[in-house]
């Protein structure tokens, strides 16, 4: 399901976040937005998700769907995995498939959980309460919730931020996968450089409200855009496998930071 965000604005009060945002972004590829803290990617992923009013429209496959219709197919991880139900993980992914919990699960719904579980590696966790777990364990419980409807659309936000290392690379490494294999359209936010030139099929750099680039990991990572939108200096080079790498030397000396977050 192709996914356009076309001229898409948000405003925290007096407050302007995002200005004519516009992108698209295609079945069987992971779009993957960047930019600095307080960019608005959260924002922008919550737009797109119909969980903020915003201006201009989000598209899917052309069409503007209202939010009790487009829940059904599109897949959404928050970044925070704090959580304080007294579920268990069962049914906490459970309820990715439906709205409330009942005395009665189908066996269908209850098999559709079980794989989940096992493709993320948690099936062991199934009976445990979620608030027994780990962040990095919380959060891969909630990447099933996203994941056991089979979204057409799977939006995820800073899956990776409680993993270590190797999770990381292990999830990202499954999250393309799922993306190639079920042709879902994965709009995704990341602060892991390496891991977004490694794993995205397009990037869209969000600085100062709007989209400063859109395009492929070689046409958007460069020594030019990380010092303007990252203010760093850098060198960019490549490894045996021909994978690109970041080396930051040093930050730009003559940048002020703010002071303003709001993803």
């Amino acid at each position: 399901m192709k996914v356009v965000a076309d001229n898409i604005g948000f405003s925290y009060g007096n407050t302007r976040i995002l200005q004519d945002i516009c992108f698209e972004a295609n079945p069987g590829e992971i779009t993957t937005i960047i930019g600095t803290n307080g960019a608005g990617k959260t924002t922008l992923l919550k737009c797109i998700a119909d969980m903020h009013s915003h201006e201009g429209n989000v598209l899917f496959d052309g069409e503007t769907v209202p939010r009790k219709e487009s829940c059904k197919f599109v897949g959404y991880l928050e970044q925070a995995t704090d959580c304080e139900v007294d579920l268990n993980v069962f049914e906490i992914v459970l309820l990715g498939m439906v709205q409330n919990l009942s005395f009665y699960v189908s066996e269908e719904e209850s098999q559709k959980v079980d794989e989940v579980l096992e493709l993320l590696g948690i099936q062991r966790f199934a009976s445990r309460k979620i608030g027994e777990l780990s962040g990095g364990q919380r959060q891969l419980v909630f990447i099933a919730q996203a994941l056991v409807k089979d979204p057409k659309v799977l939006i995820l936000d800073e899956p990776t931020s409680a993993l270590d290392l190797y999770h990381q690379f292990k999830l990202i490494e499954l999250i393309r996968k799922i993306t190639v294999e079920r042709g879902c359209t994965t709009i995704m936010t990341l602060h892991h450089l390496d891991v977004t030139m490694k794993y995205s099929d397009k990037v869209v750099v969000v600085a100062n409200k709007s989209v400063y680039q859109v395009g492929t990991t070689e046409e958007v990572f460069t020594e030019n855009m990380l010092s303007e939108v990252y203010h760093v200096r850098t060198n960019i080079i490549k490894d045996e496998n021909g994978d690109r790498h970041i080396i930051v030397k040093e930050p730009e000396p003559d940048y002020v930071e703010s002071d303003s977050f709001s993803d």
